[in-house]
């Protein structure tokens, strides 16, 4: 019996795993230039971070993440989402007390969720994320959208939709949830278990039910938007004019409520329109989450962030067609004819990689011209032809395959002449 892989994992392979170094590379650029810097957290924490910051009542706790206890007896589990692990370091490691506020943070790391396996979706996906921790500013929220806009747009996806909305102060929300919770009880018996659950615990969850979307009450529910208070409104208004002045277009839809419970004013998603792409069309979400670094233990500190997946970045560029690129030219394949020569590439090829070359050589024992067809293979742009008569007088030949010239060079000069190219 042949052992595979696990549902709902992929293994990324030579000639795929290019795309990902591209696009990790550019993230990596673009935080650099708003000047984030990144973080590592472990891949599990322990359970209760999840259930403190996430929330109790949202699916991810009750139904998706992978939890086990360790031998000490202790509740862990892998991580389903990055905020909550990166509040904890900011939290436990002081962060708010740095010179530089407001700490300015990003991530790339598997998360892990068991959820039914989909096109874009796994149990094992990939997220790059920001957070940024310790301003209330909206145009930090602004920005926190511009990049992943950006990320989104310098890659080359232009089918996108950005969705905003505000989720108002703790007291817009009370009032919000006191209208949901009339609106929805007198029929709450036509909704799944779930939402019939959330009713009590936490009604705006009931906006996000996947299973009961269709439902007319869905529809009719009172808007948030319509119970902020004054200073929520004035928030609101100010984070969609610095989009509109740096020319970021956006949509406001007061059904937006994310499906984290650590979100309050700002929330956002930015969704694929590109033809084919799929029933779900979300590819980013964030928001604004004053308080979470109060409840994992740290002063009250506001924050602002997003994740991406990187599976459903790559589904997305599929859609619109668009190619990555990436270079996989090696610099130079050396060809040995004979024992000696043989011999004499192995100190060579280490000369070569240690002057910043990429270098290659047979170890299958080919002939000659399978030597050449292994140099094509690996689209080298040099070969290094090295035999006996040629090791005797201190020379090599050299050929540009994309030319079909060669020369007689001298084994002292190789460095030198691929640098010169």
């Amino acid at each position: 019996m042949s052992i595979q892989i696990p549902r709902g994992t992929q293994d990324i392979l030579p000639g795929e795993v290019e795309k990902w170094q591209f696009i990790e590379k550019k993230a990596k650029d673009i935080c650099r230039r708003y000047l984030y810097k990144e973080i590592r957290t472990p891949i599990f924490e322990h359970t209760e971070l999840f259930q403190r910051s996430v929330g109790d009542t949202t699916d991810i706790v009750q139904k998706e993440m992978y939890t086990f206890e360790d031998r000490g007896g202790r509740s862990l589990t892998l991580r389903p989402e990055g905020t909550a692990a990166v509040v904890r370091s900011y939290a436990e490691n002081k962060m708010y007390g740095q010179a530089v506020q407001p700490v300015k943070l990003y991530y790339f790391g598997p998360m892990f969720r068991y959820e039914r396996p989909q096109a874009g979706r796994f149990r094992q996906f990939v997220q790059f994320g920001v957070e940024a921790i310790g301003s209330d500013d909206p145009a930090i929220d602004a920005e926190v959208i511009s990049l992943a806009m950006e990320l989104y747009r310098e890659v080359g996806l232009k089918k996108l939709r950005l969705v905003i909305n505000s989720l108002g102060d703790s007291s817009s929300r009370k009032a919000h949830r006191d209208a949901l919770v009339a609106h929805f009880q007198p029929r709450i018996g036509e909704f799944c278990s779930d939402c019939q659950q959330r009713l009590e615990t936490n009604p705006l969850r009931i906006l996000d039910c996947k299973r009961d979307r269709d439902h007319e009450l869905m529809t009719s529910a009172p808007s948030i938007l319509d119970y902020l208070n004054e200073e929520s409104r004035h928030y609101f208004e100010t984070v969609k004019k610095h989009l509109s002045d740096m020319n970021i277009e956006f949509v406001v839809d007061s059904t937006l409520v994310r499906g984290l419970d650590y979100y309050n004013h700002t929330a956002f998603e930015i969704m694929s329109e590109a033809e084919g792409f799929g029933a779900i069309t979300t590819l980013c979400g964030g928001g604004r989450y004053n308080g979470l670094v109060q409840d994992v233990g740290g002063p009250d500190q506001p924050g602002i962030g997003f994740a991406l997946s990187i599976e459903r970045l790559l589904s997305a560029l599929d859609a619109e067609g668009v190619a990555l690129p990436h270079e996989t030219t090696v610099d130079c394949y050396i060809i040995a004819l004979g024992d000696s020569a043989m011999e004499y590439t192995v100190p060579l090829l280490q000369e070569l990689r240690r002057a910043g070359l990429s270098a290659e050589k047979d170890y299958m024992g080919r002939k000659m011209k399978a030597q050449f067809k292994a140099a094509e293979r690996v689209n080298a742009k040099y070969v290094l032809i090295i035999g006996e008569e040629e090791l005797e007088k201190g020379t090599a030949v050299i050929k540009n395959l994309q030319t079909g010239e060669q020369e007689n060079v001298s084994l002292d000069n190789i460095v030198e002449i691929l640098n010169r190219g």
